[in-house]
């Protein structure tokens, strides 16, 4: 078993990974969104490391982790970096994209995932329908130019405000965090060749393979895709269930740290 604190950067799968890990007693494993990074979880990382042996890490081309050019598989690299820990199996929680990589890693090692906290999940496979939000769109064309000014606004609008919410109505302090985090993000150098492979049969066909015990958070002012995919996740993985919380967007956990932490507890028990 892995050394209870450490931090620093391992090659796994050609790319270095930056990880943390912190705490004694059953592996939780944090697993960022797909615009932040693993400072996401500065709240979670510190109030469970006194009960869970916790990790956390950047995924590649997040953070300090590195992406190099070549096609990879983000499941594969959590499986390395678990391999590298010494973690055997552990319970695995993951924010939008982060969860995407969950389930995918759930269906390909069930023997290794204890339990699942999918907050504001991706799922691989999913099709939305009907037309792209115009300020996802916004967003979108706006990454493509590369004007970074543009993209994190439209980005904050988006995933942290929500459809319903004005930026007055959000806290402040998590607002400007996810800004940071997504300003780092936007700020790297576009590596196309870099490309994310999508497991096959995708997870959206194979949920009823899950057998670990789930639990689907989304904050209520999330895009209502999200509301969908949760729904999707409690109806079809065995025993798995939903919660909302209120008053929060993409990052729940970013917005009440307090209330989400208590929502996690109650699941680990």
């Amino acid at each position: 078993m892995m050394n209870p604190n450490q931090e620093g950067l391992t090659e796994i799968n050609g790319a270095l990974l930056h990880y943390e890990a912190a705490g004694a007693g059953q592996p939780f494993v944090m697993l960022h969104g797909h615009l932040l990074d693993l400072r996401q979880w500065d709240d979670q990382f510190a109030a469970f490391s006194g009960t869970h042996q916790v990790v956390r890490y950047d995924a590649r081309g997040f953070g300090q982790s590195s992406l190099p050019p070549a096609p990879f598989r983000h499941a594969d690299d959590l499986a390395g970096l678990l391999q590298f820990l010494q973690v055997e199996h552990a319970i695995l929680m993951g924010s939008s994209g982060g969860g995407g990589i969950c389930l995918d890693f759930a269906v390909l090692h069930p023997e290794m995932v204890d339990g699942l906290i999918l907050v504001g999940s991706n799922l691989g496979g999913y099709q939305p329908t009907g037309p792209i939000p115009l300020g996802l769109l916004a967003y979108v064309q706006a990454r493509q130019r590369g004007d970074l000014p543009e993209a994190l606004e439209q980005s904050l609008k988006v995933f942290t405000d929500g459809p319903r919410r004005e930026p007055g109505q959000v806290n402040p302090v998590a607002r400007e965090r996810t800004r940071v985090m997504s300003a780092a993000l936007f700020s790297r150098p576009p590596v196309p060749e870099a490309v994310a492979q999508e497991l096959q049969p995708p997870a959206i066909d194979r949920l009823g393979e899950i057998h670990a015990p789930t639990l689907a958070i989304v904050g209520g002012e999330d895009d209502p895709m999200l509301h969908t995919i949760a729904g999707i996740l409690a109806a079809r993985i065995p025993g798995a269930k939903s919660v909302v919380i209120p008053d929060a967007g993409h990052h729940p956990n970013l917005e009440h740290p307090e209330a989400f932490n208590q929502i996690v507890r109650e699941f680990l028990k």
